[in-house]
């Protein structure tokens, strides 16, 4: 399995958008693997393939070339698409979803995985852009970037490995193993409530009226409100036990903060914000 993928490999990827699509790019800039492509948009694909970042297009669901195949579709589409009996695999190709939500994803890839003889794991790049689609994807959208990945039970220590070091040639810095529902647990807090929280900002009267006001807090803040309405909806929806959890937290939290400004509670305030400086502090260490 070490030596899976070599200069002869074929790549699949499907769904040619932000994700599939930088992935497209990077592998074409950094390995000599024939790329396919398949999206839905016809015109996505003949200017991907107008640009040389595939060398293929797939148009019947037939990726019995490929060696390894990448979905970056949603994760209702990513099921769909791989259990469609139309789409074909040659036996014990490696199969990798991109989609944010993985227990909703591996649940049902792991029977169809046996039923189609594929090797199937889950995967997360952590990496994005407030753009979406081919055109605004780029080459070095996963450089130092984690993934993460989600092995189902019969994915096996070497192709884990395999997948890892193709990984890494890719540029992806540190890379994570955990369940799929640990997985979407932490996503849930780390960054789907990132997203809601900054959706509800900027809904305040006052975002009509901040020019001249701002600086890096409120950039950082508001950064992740612009997002693809359909595939965060999808995403939270298919988490949403996890994610209620966490907005149930925040809010929380936050009528501590608001307490202590109705009773004009100074000293309780104080040790609300230096609470919160000392876990900041925590977290900065725990990354190093």
């Amino acid at each position: 399995m070490a030596e899976l993928f070599n200069n002869r490999t074929c790549v699949g990827i499907v769904g040619l958008g932000l994700i599939g699509g930088s992935l497209a790019k990077t592998i074409k800039a950094k390995t000599d693997y024939m790329i396919l492509g398949y999206d839905s948009n016809q015109n996505v694909l003949t200017t991907a393939k107008n640009d040389g970042v595939i060398d293929d297009i797939v148009t019947d669901g037939d990726f019995r070339r490929c060696d390894i195949v990448f979905v970056g579709l949603y994760p209702k589409d990513t099921v769909s698409f791989i259990e469609n009996p139309l789409t074909l695999f040659s036996p014990d190709i490696i199969v990798i979803d991109l989609c944010g939500v993985k227990e909703y994803v591996c649940d049902r890839l792991e029977t169809i995985s046996k039923l189609k003889n594929i090797n199937f794991i889950g995967a997360h790049p952590m990496a994005g852009r407030e753009f979406s689609g081919y055109d605004n994807s780029i080459s070095t959208l996963f450089q130092d970037a984690s993934i993460i990945l989600t092995p189902i039970s019969a994915t096996t220590v070497s192709m884990i490995e395999s997948v890892s070091e193709l990984l890494k040639n890719l540029g992806f810095e540190k890379i994570t193993i955990t369940t799929p529902q640990n997985h979407d647990r932490v996503i849930a807090y780390t960054s789907q409530l990132a997203h809601v929280v900054s959706s509800a900002y900027v809904k305040s009267p006052t975002s009509q009226n901040f020019s001249g006001f701002s600086a890096g807090s409120f950039k950082d803040l508001t950064r992740v409100a612009k997002l693809n309405s359909d595939m965060w909806s999808e995403l939270f929806s298919l988490n949403s036990e996890n994610l209620i959890t966490e907005i149930d937290n925040i809010i929380g939290e936050l009528s501590h903060y608001r307490t202590a400004l109705l009773n004009k509670d100074i000293t309780s305030l104080k040790q609300l914000l230096q609470h919160g400086t000392d876990l900041k502090i925590a977290m900065n260490n725990s990354e190093n």
